[in-house]
C-alpha cells in the first residue's frame, strides 16, 4: 500500500465503504486452510484481514483444518498413518495427533495471533459446549464404502454459545474435530469445509469464505483461463459431476451451506495476501463467488 498513489489510495477507500455498510453486524465464517496455514507471511496476513473485518464491525468466525501440520507431526513422531485406496485411516493413534495438533498447536498459534493486538480471539473445539455432533461415515471409492476410521461429518450444531461468544465482540477460532454421537467418550476428525459449511448454516452467517490454494473455480480445470468469477447452485450442482476430485468436498460443502441459508460462498486464492479483504470489499473481486438461488447480490 505504501506504494500506491495517493488518488489511487482514496479510490480503494472509497469503493470499501458500501461493503463496509452492508457487512457491518453480519456473521462471516471463513475457512482457514492451504498455504495461508503454512507461510508465515500469509499467517499474519490473514490475522490482519480477521482484525480488520472486526474492527470495522464485521463478525468474523474462523474454522480451521492442519492437514499439513498433522502430516509433519505423525513424520517426526515417526508413526504410520495407513492408506486405504488413497484414504488416510483414522486411527485411534492418528487420532490423538489429530486432535493435539489442531487443538494445541494450529489453534492457539492463531489465537496468538489475533490477540497480539487486542484479546478478542478465542480457541473452541467441536467439542466446547456441545458445539458439534458427527457420526462416523465411511468414504465412498468406486460405489463402495470404504471403513477410514475416526472420521466423521457434523449432524448437528449448538450455536448458542458461540452466537453468544459473538455478540460479546469475540472472534471464535474453531478447531474441527467433534465428539461422536454413537459414542460420546469418542471424538472424530471432520472435514473443516464441511465444518465451515455446517457451521455457517447454524448461525445465520451471511457468508462463506473458503480459502484455498488456487484462484477459485475453474470450468476447464487446469486451464487457468478458464476461472469463474460468479455462478449459481444451480451452475455449481450441473458442473459436480465432471469436476476435478480435488476441488468436490470444497464445493459440495458450499452447496450446504447454501441449501442451509447461507446466501453466498467465496473461494479464494489463499496464497495471495489479503485475498479475502479484495475479494469481499472491492467491486471485482479475486476468487469466485456462489451464490444461492434466493439471494439477492449487493453491487
Amino acid at each position: 500500500m505504501n506504494d500506491v498513489p495517493i488518488q489511487e489510495k482514496a479510490s480503494i477507500l472509497l469503493e470499501t465503504m458500501p461493503w463496509l455498510r452492508r457487512y457491518s453486524g453480519q456473521m462471516v465464517v471463513i475457512k482457514y486452510g492451504g498455504n495461508a496455514m503454512v507461510d508465515e507471511e500469509l499467517k499474519r496476513a490473514f490475522a490482519e484481514d480477521i482484525l480488520f473485518l472486526h474492527q470495522w464491525g464485521v463478525r468474523p468466525v474462523v474454522v480451521h483444518g492442519g492437514g499439513p501440520q498433522i502430516n509433519a507431526m505423525l513424520a517426526r513422531l515417526g508413526m504410520e498413518a495407513p492408506f486405504e485406496h488413497g484414504l488416510r485411516v483414522t486411527t485411534p493413534e492418528v487420532m490423538e495427533i489429530v486432535r493435539m495438533v489442531l487443538v494445541g498447536k494450529v489453534q492457539r498459534e492463531l489465537v496468538s495471533l489475533l490477540n497480539e493486538q487486542d484479546y478478542k480471539a478465542v480457541g473452541l473445539a467441536g467439542e466446547d459446549a456441545g458445539l458439534f455432533q458427527a457420526r462416523r461415515t465411511p468414504a465412498w471409492v468406486e460405489g463402495e464404502p470404504v471403513d477410514i476410521g475416526l472420521v466423521g461429518e457434523v449432524t448437528h450444531v449448538n450455536a448458542g454459545p458461540l452466537v453468544s461468544m459473538v455478540e460479546a465482540g469475540r472472534i471464535p477460532v474453531v478447531s474441527s474435530v467433534a465428539p461422536d454421537v454413537d459414542d460420546p467418550s469418542g471424538v472424530l476428525n471432520v472435514n473443516a469445509d464441511f465444518a465451515a459449511g455446517a457451521l455457517a448454516a447454524a448461525i445465520g452467517a451471511e457468508k462463506l469464505i473458503m480459502l484455498t490454494d488456487v484462484e477459485g473455480l475453474y470450468a476447464n480445470w487446469p486451464d487457468r483461463s478458464s476461472l469463474i468469477s460468479r455462478l449459481s447452485d444451480t451452475e455449481l450442482r450441473e458442473m459436480l459431476p465432471d469436476m476435478h476430485s480435488g476441488m468436490v468436498p470444497k464445493m459440495q460443502a458450499a452447496l450446504s451451506a447454501l441449501d442451509g441459508g447461507v446466501p453466498m460462498v467465496h473461494v479464494i486464492d489463499g496464497r495471495r495476501p489479503h485475498s479475502m479483504l479484495l475479494e469481499i470489499f472491492t467491486d471485482d473481486g479475486v476468487g469466485t463467488m456462489i451464490t444461492a438461488g434466493h439471494a439477492e447480490v449487493f453491487e
